[in-house]
């Protein structure tokens, strides 16, 4: 599918054959019911994002029946505008119902295996497990996870179109300059320029300069940032319902011979780990291919994350690139490359890229340089 400008909508998912998809692997599991509640399954299912809140709402698929999304009355009008709404019955339940009972009304006496999603509230599992009392309950994350790891390539480009915003957004910031600024300051300014390049939220904006760079997931705070500093920016959002997540580093003004090596050396993972993308290879193996050269360069102790995450409607989802994933990666999974090295009480270098597997091979969707930049 072509890429789109900003200003285009990406079109609307099928998400009838989305229902089919699920409700086919719950009958090759042997599940007998799948039930969903508010969450990005829910959102990939139906395309329906309610709020998560006492009220139980949920989405009920099996085999051989049409999916049921049971909602409090008072959400229904809003569940009847959602894009997936016409592939699925809408049931309304008032307060004072019962809404456990409803669902063990639709999933039927018969059902003894159900699979739940994930993110549904203890509470509503609980009082699912003392209404349907013989049922097995087990969770619905590996039937779905699959199945949302497989984009459609309409989401590809969806997450191109962020990448390429992210992109863009870091460009703009670049051009403002870092040193004499704040970490807080720098994370508020690239927040704004992420929705200034279409992003509809900025949810993480990554800061941190100097010594902070040594945690990866450092919050950004009053420290100033000078000449010297080697700075990672790690930040993302959502653009018409996708993630973006990038990393990158760079030197505010000229960087240290030994700054430029370790950055060479997580350059050239990045790079490894990219060109070991094929199907049928294993998440554990494209993180392997990273961590070799970091191993070889002596920094293995330094690089103690994953090399990758999957990225879709969730910033964090299947496939990772980790060891004991022996998974093989398929056409149509999207996922981050991101090394580093870590070094305490000096600094820290990451390079971020999401890639998308397709069929003409691997195909990077962040195009912002990945040297190491110099900044004022």
């Amino acid at each position: 599918m072509p890429a789109m400008t900003n200003g285009e909508r990406a079109p609307a998912p099928d998400y009838g054959a989305r229902l089919a998809r699920a409700a086919a692997a719950a009958e090759t599991a042997g599940v007998d019911a799948v039930v969903v509640g508010p969450s990005q399954d829910m959102v990939y299912l139906t395309g329906y994002e309610p709020l998560p809140l006492e009220r139980l709402t949920a989405l009920v698929v099996s085999a051989g029946a049409q999916p049921v999304l049971v909602v409090p009355e008072l959400e229904r009008p809003g569940a009847l505008l959602a894009p997936g709404a016409p592939a699925v019955e809408i049931t309304g339940w008032r307060d004072g119902g019962d809404p456990y009972h409803e669902v063990a009304r639709i999933v039927g006496p018969a059902a003894h295996r159900l699979a739940v999603g994930d993110q549904l509230w203890a509470s509503h599992l609980l009082r699912l497990e003392r209404e349907l009392a013989d049922a097995e309950f087990e969770a619905a994350g590996p039937l779905l996870s699959v199945l949302r790891a497989r984009k459609d390539p309409w989401e590809i480009a969806a997450l191109a179109r962020a990448g390429a915003a992210a992109d863009a957004a870091f460009e703009r910031l670049l051009a403002e300059g870092l040193e004499g600024r704040t970490e807080r300051e720098v994370a508020l300014a690239l927040a704004a320029l992420l929705v200034a390049e279409g992003h509809q939220t900025a949810d993480f904006t990554i800061v941190a300069s100097g010594p902070n760079g040594a945690s990866p997931h450092h919050e950004p705070g009053d420290r100033r940032i000078a000449a010297g500093d080697v700075v990672v920016l790690d930040f993302g959002g959502k653009l018409d319902g996708y993630c973006s997540d990038m990393t990158r580093t760079v030197s505010v003004g000229e960087p240290a011979a030994d700054v430029k090596a370790t950055h060479q050396i997580v350059r050239e993972a990045q790079q490894r780990a990219f060109e070991a993308i094929a199907p049928g290879v294993t998440g554990e193996e494209a993180d392997r291919a990273a961590r070799d050269v970091i191993d070889a360069a002596g920094y293995g102790e330094a690089f103690f994350h994953r090399t990758g995450h999957g990225i879709g409607l969730d910033v964090h989802e299947e496939p990772y690139l980790v060891a004991g994933n022996s998974h093989p990666l398929e056409i149509g999974n999207c996922f981050s490359i991101e090394p580093g090295i870590y070094l305490e009480g000096r600094y820290g270098v990451r390079i971020e890229d999401i890639v998308a597997l397709t069929g003409d091979g691997a195909r990077r969707l962040n195009e912002a340089p990945r040297d190491l930049l110099v900044v004022g």
